[in-house]
């Protein structure tokens, strides 16, 4: 036949939509024409699959050859598209038999030799495929990744010469029927920091609500070491959170096995751009905050970053996903990941000690550099101070990460049963119905706001944190004292933001 149509996949953001792959050799003078708003990459193919199909000892058919990638309306970037290529070219030049081209999806970048290269977004595309009946032909260096989406049929390939004998029945591909190995996720442990029992504290709060943190302290006091350990106090990843983490790493190609639900811990430096950040390109890509979905996202030296870059964060905190708006293209990723920031009380970081020499004016321009509606958005601020003496030469004790993952894990265990969510996520008529305090509570509260000058968000994530502090004791009701921990972590710990 002279028509050959396939299926493969493309991304668009986090969803992979179908791609028909149609192959048509006419008359006239020989020519390789791929339309369907294919970018550089794509159009590349035609030297990749001219080179692969004659060093796969086949016969490059000498005509018109005209590829269409249909939707015609949908971008369509990088090699994947080499293997449904190469195929619909022997299709439909009798080389190999078309018949069972209809019961597989196929997607893989060639070699010149023939070899099948890995690709970018191999899990995605298989999450996007799991309903349909077909079976997904993939290289096999791809093939562990996307079997990690269990309902799907991956069908592990090395090279084009194994795929056609596949589709010749000569020797059928054997399903990729390995498992992810369950490794035990690694985080250096709370153990090893000395001192700091009330960021220690903090800490757990934070990770028991889903709660935004801010670290203010003079260097050397612990607060990067801190925030990596922050990772190891979230309850362990289920099947599906792990799905979407992996998937998002996918689209980047950074997904590795051994990471396999392990929360992320993304830490970029105080240099990043707001497309690093938040995504973006010309081919728009998940930045960091999305790389982060369900795991920790650390903002060392907090006001070095730029100021539009920081302002960037403002939506995605509240809620919890990114828009990407390109001329072309709009995607949209999840980000509901957990802020860690640090950052120095000045410019030289000892501020209140004789060798601080910042003037009040440094200092104001200083922290200036962080907005009020950014820091509005932070659920809890505390100090982190100078080790003592003591503390320093003696060694590190306290309690291990295992041990306050435990009652963090009970924490939202009892979120989860209650309201279906973090109560870093409840809205403002679920704070009303969860969150209200006792008489005292209510009084002190009062206080609160006429003395700090609360804003409505400010209340409400006073409330919320509260909620957490009460459900790390066990307690249905907020006391007063629920409600005193949650105000001392919005003063900004003395800082006059």
């Amino acid at each position: 036949m002279s028509l050959a149509v396939l299926k493969s996949r493309a991304l668009a953001g986090m969803e992979a939509p179908e791609v028909t792959v149609e192959v048509h050799l006419g008359r006239g003078l020989p020519s390789f024409t791929i339309v369907g708003l294919a970018d550089t990459e794509v159009k590349e193919a035609r030297e990749r699959v001219r080179a692969a199909i004659q060093n796969a000892r086949f016969e490059f058919p000498a005509s018109r050859i005209t590829v269409n990638l249909a939707p015609a309306d949908l971008p369509k970037e990088s090699g994947r598209f080499d293997l449904p290529i190469a195929l619909g070219i022997l299709a439909a030049s009798g080389q190999i038999d078309g018949k069972r081209l209809a019961e597989h999806e196929f997607a893989g970048e060639l070699s010149l030799t023939g070899e099948l290269r890995p690709i970018r977004g191999a899990l995605a595309m298989c999450l996007a495929a799991r309903g349909d009946s077909r079976s997904f032909v993939l290289p096999a260096e791809s093939a562990a990744e996307a079997a990690l989406v269990g309902a799907a049929a991956i069908l592990p390939a090395k090279s084009l010469l194994e795929v056609c004998a596949h589709l010749n029945g000569q020797q059928p591909l054997l399903p990729f029927a390995g498992a992810p190995a369950a490794a035990q996720a690694s985080y250096p442990d709370l153990s090893e920091v000395k001192g700091q029992a009330q960021a220690k504290r903090a800490l757990e709060v934070a990770a028991a609500g889903g709660h935004s943190l801010l670290m203010i302290g003079p260097p050397g006091t612990g607060k990067s070491m801190l925030a990596a350990r922050f990772a190891g106090l979230l309850p362990p990843m289920d099947d599906e959170e792990a799905l979407e983490t992996a998937a998002l790493h996918s689209l980047n190609g950074g997904f590795r096995l051994a990471h396999w639900k392990q929360r992320p811990y993304q830490a970029p430096h105080h240099t990043a751009s707001s497309a690093a950040l938040v995504g973006g390109g010309s081919n728009p890509r998940p930045g960091e905050i999305s790389l982060a979905h369900h795991g920790v996202l650390f903002l060392d030296e907090l006001p070095e970053f730029e100021r539009r870059v920081l302002e960037a964060l403002r939506e995605p905190l509240e809620s919890g996903h990114i828009r990407v708006a390109r001329a072309a293209h709009r995607v949209d990723y999840p980000a509901q990941f957990q802020l860690v920031a640090a950052m120095n009380p000045c410019p030289c970081g000892h501020l209140g000690e004789a060798r601080c020499r910042c003037t009040p004016d440094q200092v104001a321009r200083y922290r200036g550099k962080l907005s009020g509606p950014l820091l509005d958005r932070i659920d809890m601020t505390i100090e982190v101070p100078a080790l003592a003496e003591g503390e320093l030469q003696g060694k590190a004790a306290g309690e291990s990460s295992a041990a306050v993952q435990a009652r963090v894990t009970a924490a939202r265990q009892a979120q989860r049963m209650r309201q279906g969510k973090p109560n870093s996520r409840l809205a403002t008529k679920e704070i009303d119905k969860l969150c209200a305090p006792d008489d005292a509570g209510a009084q002190l509260l009062k206080q609160a706001i006429a003395r700090l000058n609360l804003s409505a968000r400010a209340y409400h994530r006073v409330l919320k944190v509260a909620r957490t502090v009460a459900d790390l004791a066990a307690s249905k009701r907020l006391s007063s004292a629920h409600i005193a921990e949650a105000i001392h972590y919005r003063r900004a710990a003395g800082a006059d933001f």
